[in-house]
């Protein structure tokens, strides 16, 4: 599955807030956001995929999550915060090679059969956030209790996952099977994930010794060292060139989606484009992360999320054709499912603390809605979702406004960005109206109040600007005749 995440330190965001966030790109998959109490939450597991079965701990917490309204590949809750303001977002589909795959394979479902039983294989996407969120109080704690997981069950894919809270975030990667690696993302730096593996530098012994900012298998150093795996010079540790992949479609698919973001975030530290440029759309070290050249907000991981390399000669909805037109794939794609941005804010309490950034289809025509995350119910536009087309539910409206807008987009360009800053700023108007009434009051029971408004808000531009691209679209139908014709 691919997809894109980007992560924003607690220094480099303009309100102090850490923020994780990331498309979640399937084949159209039709996605809610819903709350799942803790008398909803399984004590036993069994994963649909692989049939692998995990008892979960008693005294799960309330959180929220985004599933596939179709059951029958799973669950795959893909993103959320919990009632402890941790947030979690599985997985980025990362990439590998060979000579990691051979020394620690990955743990696939095998079929019985001729009296033989079936074998279940370890854990992946689908499993992922059900499986740990529930359970942790800090960004620290997911990666541990991810690790224990995948120690114990493996996973049958290459995975990196991110947790934040509101002091710090996590970022995870599997490593074949069974191992992995994580690092606590710098404070004042944004990273930039585009379905590779991302991390280029890590301190092992820190890993391996005070555990302070970097965590990993306790054998990661004689797994490398036993199977070869260190392709580094000169003392260098880079974890891309041991872990992942150097292929022709990283070039295509993957880095040109960095390049993009780090263009944006950082034009003048580095040089992007021309002769001598620092990083192309096809460099292969582009960095992992990067300090901003200015404090970056909401609307900046918005505004990456949806890119499609618009100012650029690849921009697949340029007017010019130079022939580079559309040649990589962009972040905001048609078949995304559900994208978030779980933001952790400092200075408020903590019953208001998490902020659910909420899009549902292809980033370049969706709107970003902001939720509450702790509370106990959602409404129905966001919950009430099934597998037939409805304007009566944010993710079908969406999806409907994308497809009828991309034809034409320079036509509805205009009328879909006034519709993404018109929920934008009355979505911001609305939180800001409830954080101090909940802050000046004490009573922070409206939570459920305020989303209801809030998706009132969005469902109301929503329909407006629908109506706004249906009409764009009926007007410019390849049947369109009249007497003046003749």
């Amino acid at each position: 599955m691919g997809c894109t995440t980007v992560l924003v330190g607690k220094k480099a965001s303009n309100d102090g807030s850490t923020m994780i966030s990331r498309t979640d790109d399937g084949h159209f998959d039709v996605k809610k956001m819903i709350v799942v109490e803790p008398d909803k939450q399984p004590k036993k597991y069994k994963s649909v995929i692989s049939h692998c079965e995990v008892l979960l701990p008693e005294e799960p917490m309330r959180y929220t999550a985004c599933p596939s309204v179709d059951k029958v590949k799973g669950i795959w809750a893909a993103t959320g915060i919990n009632a402890a303001n941790v947030g979690m977002t599985a997985t980025e589909t990362i990439t590998t090679n060979p000579r990691v795959l051979a020394a620690d394979p990955l743990v696939e479902y095998k079929k019985g059969g001729g009296g033989k039983k079936d074998v279940p294989g370890g854990l992946g996407e689908e499993d992922f956030v059900v499986l740990v969120l529930p359970y942790i109080r800090s960004a620290r704690e997911g990666v541990l209790r991810l690790a224990s997981l995948l120690e114990s069950y493996g996973t049958y894919e290459s995975n990196g996952i991110a947790f934040n809270d509101e002091k710090e975030i996590w970022w995870m990667e599997t490593i074949g099977g069974h191992h992995w690696i994580a690092r606590r993302v710098p404070d004042e730096e944004v990273v930039l994930m585009p379905n590779r593996f991302g991390l280029d530098s890590f301190d092992l012994e820190d890993a391996l010794g005070a555990k302070k900012d970097h965590l990993c298998s306790a054998d990661l150093r004689e797994f490398i060292k036993d199977n070869s795996l260190d392709l580094n010079q000169n003392g260098r540790f880079d974890p891309r060139d041991i872990f992942g992949s150097h292929r022709d479609m990283d070039h295509i698919y993957n880095t040109p989606r960095a390049w993009f973001m780090g263009r944006y975030l950082a034009p003048h530290t580095y040089r992007w484009d021309g002769e001598d440029a620092d990083f192309r759309p096809e460099s292969e070290d582009i960095p992992w992360s990067l300090v901003p050249e200015r404090k970056v907000a909401v609307e900046d991981v918005i505004y990456l999320l949806s890119g499609h390399f618009q100012g650029t000669p690849y921009d697949p909805y340029s007017k010019r054709d130079s022939g580079k037109r559309g040649i990589y794939r962009s972040i905001g794609i048609n078949r995304t499912g559900v994208t978030s941005i779980c933001q952790i804010r400092p200075g408020v309490p903590e019953e208001i603390k998490g902020i659910e950034w909420i899009c549902f289809g292809s980033t370049v025509f969706s709107a970003f809605l902001p939720l509450y995350a702790n509370t106990p119910s959602l409404p129905a536009y966001l919950t009430k979702v099934g597998l037939e087309p409805s304007t009566e539910n944010f993710y079908w409206a969406s999806r409907m406004i994308g497809a009828l807008a991309d034809p034409w987009f320079s036509y509805c360009a205009q009328d879909i960005e006034r519709y993404h800053d018109a929920v934008a700023v009355k979505g911001r108007r609305l939180i800001r109206e409830y954080d101090q009434s909940m802050i000046g009051s004490g009573d922070f029971s409206k939570t459920a109040e305020a989303d209801r408004k809030l998706c009132e808000m969005a469902k109301e531009e929503t329909d407006t600007v629908l109506g706004k691209v249906l009409q764009t679209a009926s007007e410019h139908m390849k049947n369109g005749y009249s007497l003046a014709d003749n």
